[in-house]
């Protein structure tokens, strides 16, 4: 009788414990990788005129360096990669509507981004440059003074010219673009004076164009991108950051970046 009733007690302590984990899991409300896994498609959005992070090429194909890292990640997962190109100013929005599940093209990480998204481990760094005309006199923010300055609208660029308060109140005027290539395009023609831009794109632009552009000594803020995922993700996050760990380790993310920067300038995880 008494083994019998020590038996029972045991399966019973078993069984609550399995049950109060269930729980636990369901209460923390965190499904998402396999949200991800059952649907069996990876929906990424991005700005689709951001070279060499995503853009479309002379075919109209969405490429770049963070597709070709985002189509390794999917392949490893065993799900199918969707590409979304989104408003970007509207990205957030996109994301927590699940019309996207990540924000993945060269998406800088700052504290604001942080309290209303998760973010991925920093992967490759970055810094918001001045880019001007060839032989333009402006070298520093000092210089900016009177000028009429592009940026994109919603990008941390936008955020860099408002947060410094001194170059901003000094500027004729600052002029907000749907995208860096509009941005860059009336710089080209001289409608504006300078633009302000993340140094991976404006470097990658301005060597398809030699002789037109050039970049000012000074520049604004340095950052690192990061993926962006709604908030409460954490385990669909850190699959992912397993998975680009994975890469670096075996050198597939090694051989993505040589093949668009022709270096490894992914950062150490």
């Amino acid at each position: 009788m008494k083994k019998s009733l020590i038996v029972f007690l045991v399966l019973a302590v078993c069984s609550a414990s399995v049950f109060a984990g269930g729980n636990q899991e369901s209460a923390s409300g965190d499904n998402s990788l396999e949200y991800i896994k059952e649907k069996g498609v990876f929906v990424l959005g991005l700005d689709d005129s951001f070279p060499p992070m995503g853009f479309r090429d002379e075919n109209g194909e969405i490429t770049g360096f963070d597709i070709d890292l985002a189509k390794e990640v999917c392949k490893r997962m065993g799900v199918e990669l969707k590409l979304q190109p989104i408003d970007w100013d509207a990205k957030i929005l996109d994301l927590n509507s699940k019309d996207i599940d990540v924000i993945w093209n060269g998406l800088s990480i700052n504290p604001e981004r942080k309290e209303k998204i998760e973010f991925s481990k920093a992967y490759i760094a970055n810094r918001q440059i001045i880019i001007v005309q060839a032989g333009s006199a402006i070298d520093s923010k000092a210089d900016l003074a009177a000028k009429t300055v592009g940026v994109q609208l919603g990008s941390t660029a936008d955020d860099a010219v408002n947060n410094d308060a001194d170059t901003m109140a000094s500027l004729d005027e600052l002029v907000k673009f749907q995208d860096n290539v509009q941005a860059l395009m009336d710089l080209e023609v001289g409608r504006i004076d300078a633009v302000v831009v993340d140094e991976i794109l404006g470097r990658y632009y301005i060597s398809k164009k030699e002789g037109v552009f050039g970049v000012a000594s000074e520049s604004f803020t340095e950052e690192e991108y990061g993926i962006g995922f709604r908030k409460g993700e954490l385990a669909f996050v850190a699959e992912v950051d397993r998975i680009i760990d994975e890469m670096v380790k075996d050198g597939a993310a090694a051989a993505i970046s040589n093949k668009w920067f022709a270096e490894d300038i992914l950062l150490p995880r």
